[in-house]
């Protein structure tokens, strides 16, 4: 693992950390970037939550305040992200193999019975509790599973495999928009269920980690060396504050849109657009973070999606200006996410890279539950007002990029070193 191409004497020690010899990557390694793209794929409906929010809005959970309803997409994001810390250090000791099997079962069981969901408590165990904790179950061992085949390549393999959470992003939000006004919530939901256990069922044949499970050692608790790495600590940090602005948009984007008279039939795409623009910050600034570093694009890229929400976000007050947002907006988040993974390998032992990553998402997991709902509470006090949910969402971004480019100088003093 390359961690710097210059350190300082306070930071040699970090090089330590590269004792694990890669083989060049395979036919293996590649199979488990394609498997891991399937499962992430099933992971996009995440990212598509606006969509559920707006139809449960205008139907199951009619006046119901958005704020509420957005407690079901942040309970789901903040159970995936809690659960790192247990997924992380179960791949360390036995392999993704089991995991996933369990997750894809939790998977399509949790979406059968989503679709005959009808109360808000409902939809918040099921929708919320039980499916997110399946996405972890997928998500986790995906990618911790790329991360024990590849080292010079890994940006470039965790964009590629994150990218499938980007395409399902932008192809469930219209499937789901056509199929609601054919055949009803419920078959919708339950065809996506089909979908799923296909889908899962090729990821768990395509993964493999490249360390046997059985041969691995953990103790219960994660090493409380943890806390003094300082790095490490101001990544997580750092990760903190941008996850609990980042997903704002991707909730509240349709509703603001037809807060500005676009239809709400239009408004779903709105959020494919986000979406398809994540696909893209997903792949393309992860091949160029293989050749400059993964800091200097995880730091600059968290600073631009808070600028962007502060200027053309508070801007855009038409369908094209709100759609050209979204797709910006988009790229660059979906660059910061394809590069939590790679950042936190890079200055990790191979051996605990399942159990860092863990902690980072656990750690991380409480900004994206107060995210959500404190951009609704926002959105209340100021009657309807989005200028103070922006505000947040941008601040919270920038904050977390001057933390991470902390971090990074903390690696090493060079701003302008390979990171």
């Amino acid at each position: 693992m390359l961690i710097a191409e210059d350190t300082t004497s306070s930071d040699e020690s970090t090089t330590e950390l590269t004792n694990c010899i890669f083989p060049d990557p395979g036919f293996k390694a590649w199979l488990t970037v394609f498997g891991a793209a399937v499962m992430l794929f099933c992971c996009g409906q995440l990212t598509a939550f606006g969509v559920f929010e707006t139809y449960y809005a205008q139907h199951q959970l009619k006046g119901v305040s958005p704020s509420t309803i957005s407690w079901i997409g942040s309970l789901q994001l903040w159970i995936l992200y809690f659960s790192g810390s247990v997924l992380g250090r179960f791949f360390d000791a036995y392999g993704p193999r089991m995991i996933l099997i369990s997750g894809s079962f939790l998977l399509v069981f949790s979406t059968m019975i989503l679709s005959v969901c009808t109360r808000f408590y409902q939809f918040l165990l099921v929708q919320g509790l039980l499916t997110g904790l399946a996405y972890g179950m997928l998500f986790y061992p995906s990618f911790a599973s790329i991360s024990t085949h590849f080292s010079t390549l890994r940006a470039t393999a965790v964009g590629i495999a994150i990218a499938g959470s980007g395409v399902g992003g932008v192809v469930f939000p219209v499937l789901f928009r056509y199929l609601f006004a054919r055949i009803g919530f419920g078959w919708t939901v339950r065809a996506s269920g089909f979908l799923l256990l296909a889908l899962g069922a090729i990821g768990c044949v395509t993964i493999t980690s490249r360390i046997p499970p059985g041969r691995r050692a953990i103790s219960p608790l994660p090493d409380v060396k943890l806390l003094t790495d300082a790095p490490f600590v101001l990544l997580v940090v750092g990760c903190v504050f941008v996850n609990f602005g980042l997903f704002i948009p991707f909730t509240y984007i349709s509703d603001y849109a037809i807060s500005q008279g676009v239809s709400s039939s239009t408004s779903f795409y709105i959020v494919s657009a986000m979406n398809g623009g994540s696909i893209f910050g997903r792949i393309i600034p992860a091949l160029v973070a293989d050749a400059i570093g993964r800091f200097n694009i995880a730091s600059p890229s968290a600073f631009l999606i808070g600028l962007f929400a502060l200027v053309f976000w508070m801007l855009a007050k038409t369908l094209v200006n709100i759609t050209v947002f979204a797709v910006a907006y988009g790229c660059f988040a979906g660059a910061f996410l394809a590069m939590q993974i790679p950042c936190v390998s890079q200055i990790s032992d191979i051996k605990e890279v399942g159990t860092r990553i863990g902690v980072l998402y656990s750690v991380a997991s409480f900004g994206v539950l107060a995210g959500g709902p404190a951009a609704g509470a926002a959105l209340r006090a100021g009657n309807g007002n989005y200028t103070g949910m922006v505000v947040l969402c941008g601040i919270t971004n920038i904050l977390g990029s001057l933390l991470i480019l902390l971090s990074k100088y903390r690696v090493n003093r060079n701003l302008f070193a390979h990171v």
